[in-house]
């Protein structure tokens, strides 16, 4: 049976990020700025220690849309904005809720927050085929 869309439909994904997020993540990536892989350099830039790349959480946000469509090729345009960093060893919980389904597309927005509540990503949106 084919997966049906509607405004209101959320599903609530929740992600760890471990020690070695940072360091898988530069292997496929190619980015291995001290900021995510040593704690000193992110101490040094005033981030309280290394941090996730920001790719990384939209990889993560992308994730969680496929996972609600069921079928990955169905996403057409995801968009992000990162508000804030992701310190390692944080767990974030994403949100992806349909706003509207119209002209055979699902419209939706994806909230992600850290475990103190506060917003890693804003204005997050994407779009998809019903």
């Amino acid at each position: 049976m084919a997966k049906t869309f509607q405004a209101g439909d959320t599903l609530v994904v929740t992600r760890a990020v471990d020690k070695y997020r940072p360091y898988y993540y530069a292997a496929v990536s190619g980015d291995f700025n001290p900021i995510h892989l040593d704690p000193d350099v992110g101490r040094q830039a005033g981030l309280g220690g290394n941090i996730l790349h920001g790719m990384c959480t939209m990889a993560f946000a992308t994730e969680a849309v496929q996972q609600y469509l069921e079928e990955p090729s169905r996403l057409k345009a995801i968009k992000v904005r990162f508000s804030r960093p992701v310190p390692i060893g944080e767990t974030l919980t994403f949100t992806v809720r349909v706003t509207r389904v119209e002209g055979g597309r699902v419209h939706g927005e994806v909230a992600a927050q850290d475990s103190k509540g506060q917003d890693v990503l804003k204005g997050a949106a994407f779009e998809a085929e019903a």
